[in-house]
């Protein structure tokens, strides 16, 4: 649900990171391996898309460096490099996935999926409550068997509350998992994209709000 991009390839990285948004994550972009290693220090990211021959600090160091902190954060490590020995020695480091350049974008969100489902927060491919049905794969929701137009922005504060499984999840959560690092915590953001979602849910109401904690379903 929110991955980094560590790509210094700045073009690459910015397709790389439209693309996933597009897909429904929330994406950061760094160009070299220390400003990665500062951004995993600050945020809880879901998956890294790292590309191993990052300047500064080696792609192969800020894998280590996640290894040795027991970091909940997948790894996705790209490569120009595609030889067996390579894929060998990027996944020995730690790293939970490998992809060699060039690649093709719906594999790489295929990739970026599947190592989200196995990250630190699992959750079925099917969430069910409330009359609300959602399909994390095929990326479809519905309620009451009524197909749900959603933005991805709306597609992700629906899944974070389902998978909240009736607790209630914090606005800053939903910042924090939802949007990315330029988000301004104080435009109200997630309000204005939760009074959206409400809409399109319809009748009766499903999310309340708990005044001064967060949201429910």
């Amino acid at each position: 649900m929110r991955v980094l991009v560590a790509e210094d390839e700045e073009v690459l990285a910015e397709l790389v990171a439209t693309g996933l948004r597009r897909a429904g994550f929330a994406v950061d972009t760094v160009y070299s391996g220390d400003a990665a290693l500062a951004y995993l220090g600050l945020y809880d990211y879901d998956v890294v898309v790292l590309d191993r021959d990052l300047p500064r600090v080696h792609g192969d160091d800020v894998t280590r460096h996640l290894v040795a902190a027991g970091s909940r954060t997948r790894i996705l490590m790209l490569t120009a490099a595609g030889s067996m020995e390579d894929r060998v020695a990027g996944l020995d480091l730690g790293a939970d996935d490998y992809l060699p350049k060039p690649f093709e974008f719906p594999e790489l969100v295929s990739r970026v999926r599947a190592l989200r489902r196995r990250s630190a927060r699992p959750a079925p491919p099917l969430l069910r409550r409330a009359g609300l049905s959602m399909d994390t794969v095929r990326r479809t929701a519905s309620r009451e068997g009524r197909e749900l137009e959603l933005s991805p922005k709306e597609f992700a504060l629906l899944q974070i509350l389902l998978e909240a499984d009736g607790a209630v999840v914090s606005a800053e959560e939903l910042l924090e998992r939802a949007w990315d690092a330029h988000a301004d915590p104080f435009t109200g953001a997630v309000r204005v994209a939760m009074s959206k979602l409400r809409g399109k849910l319809g009748e009766p109401p499903l999310i309340r709000t708990v005044q001064g904690v967060g949201y429910a379903l």
